[in-house]
């Protein structure tokens, strides 16, 4: 797939899932909305919801906020953490090894959430990139350690309603 194929597919199953769920799921029209994808809806409690998609187990967050020559992980993920409200969710929908007739993985995460995952990786130097599952090779200083999505984060109608009620 190309990248607009990933999004969109992406996008689509974001929305399908919130179906399931019992949501009511209103789709942002035009290209490159600004931050949310998807407005998930059920009574008086609503989520702007921003849908990424990957099909190589990761999805690049930060790198943008890098000044060039410096890598000072933590001060771009700041600034990426400031350009998002609170109560905008991510959903993350990973297509990498999933065969066409299987369900992507899909994980949901805040902000906040995001940009503490992403300051604890590399052994705590930072991350631009929001990897599903990374190995550590022994050539890298913090190798045989392991950085993943948090179990927590994983697509249920559990987690959409613990996200709903968090003020």
């Amino acid at each position: 797939m190309g990248q607009w194929h990933v999004a969109v597919a992406a996008e689509a199953i974001a929305a399908a899932q919130f179906a399931r769920c019992g949501y009511d799921v209103s789709v942002q029209y035009g290209a490159n909305q600004p931050e949310y994808d998807l407005a998930v809806i059920r009574g008086e409690q609503m989520l702007k919801v921003s849908v990424k998609g990957s099909q190589d187990g990761g999805w690049g967050l930060t790198q943008s906020f890098l000044e060039k020559g410096k890598a000072n992980y933590h001060e771009a993920i700041d600034q990426w953490l400031c350009r998002h409200k609170p109560r905008t969710v991510f959903c993350f929908v990973q297509f990498m090894d999933v065969p066409i007739g299987a369900m992507p993985r899909v994980y949901l995460a805040t902000p906040a959430e995001v940009a503490t995952q992403l300051k604890g990786c590399a052994g705590g130097r930072g991350e631009t990139m929001l990897m599903e599952k990374r190995i550590w090779t022994d050539r890298a200083k913090h190798g045989g350690k392991i950085d993943q999505i948090p179990e927590a984060w994983k697509f249920s109608a559990a987690r959409v309603a613990q996200l709903m009620s968090t003020p």
